[in-house]
């Protein structure tokens, strides 16, 4: 039973976000459980773990006196988030690779591979999400900046339900999981100008994907 209701529930999460990433469920629009549900021909409790779960994507807020709703999604944010980490994150990087042992290696390699393998595992954003932070973290480890490094833990949580949707609805896991290793690849070899510019690409493009994806939804909503 726990299975049938897993995928009846994921089910219902992709009929919901891709009703908010199209554009079919506007920004700020409540999200009615039993309207929804009736809509999808299923219970409330699928829709209602459903938009928990979508909650956790930064796609639904929850707010007092008006229930679940659909969240705002900002290019102009997209930019100013993904233009900081790309700043702090390369330079973390560069610091850190001056000092970062093969054991951390070793140890960012075992987390790529689990990433890796829960990307292709269905409903498991939540855990290739944690393990995507932490592939990025155990690289800047050996930077001994912790001001710097909160600063950047923040700004990847900011930017988390855009990342999701990176992965997700643009289908670009294929393309993070090559740069993931090259980047990996540069730092093993300690080619520290290597390992920035391929960084600093993988954060700034998908940044770019990500705003280029927004205007076209808000160019075919007008």
């Amino acid at each position: 039973m726990s299975i049938v209701f897993k995928t009846r529930t994921q089910l219902v999460v992709e009929a919901i976000r891709e009703k908010i990433l199209s554009g079919a469920i506007k920004a700020g629009e409540p999200l009615r459980q039993a309207a929804l549900a009736e809509e999808l021909n299923v219970s409330r409790i699928p829709v209602r773990e459903a938009l928990v779960q979508l909650e956790g994507e930064g796609l639904v807020s929850f707010e007092p006196h008006k229930g679940a709703t659909a969240s705002e999604l900002s290019v102009e944010q997209v930019e100013e988030l993904f233009e900081l980490r790309a700043l702090l994150e390369c330079t973390v990087l560069a610091e850190s690779l001056k000092h970062i042992t093969d054991q951390q290696l070793t140890k960012a390699d075992d987390i790529l591979s689990q990433l890796e393998e829960a990307l292709g595992e269905e409903g498991s954003s939540n855990t290739w999400s944690e393990l995507n932070s932490e592939f990025h973290n155990c690289l800047y480890s050996a930077a001994n900046r912790p001001q710097t490094q909160d600063i950047i833990n923040i700004l990847n949580k900011n930017a988390d339900r855009y990342i999701r949707m990176h992965l997700l609805w643009l289908g670009k896991i294929d393309k993070a999981e090559v740069q993931h290793r090259e980047i990996l690849q540069s730092c093993v070899q300690r080619d520290v100008k290597k390992a920035v510019k391929l960084m600093k690409a993988h954060i700034l493009e998908s940044g770019e994907e990500i705003k280029e994806f927004l205007l076209q939804r808000e160019n075919s909503e007008q």
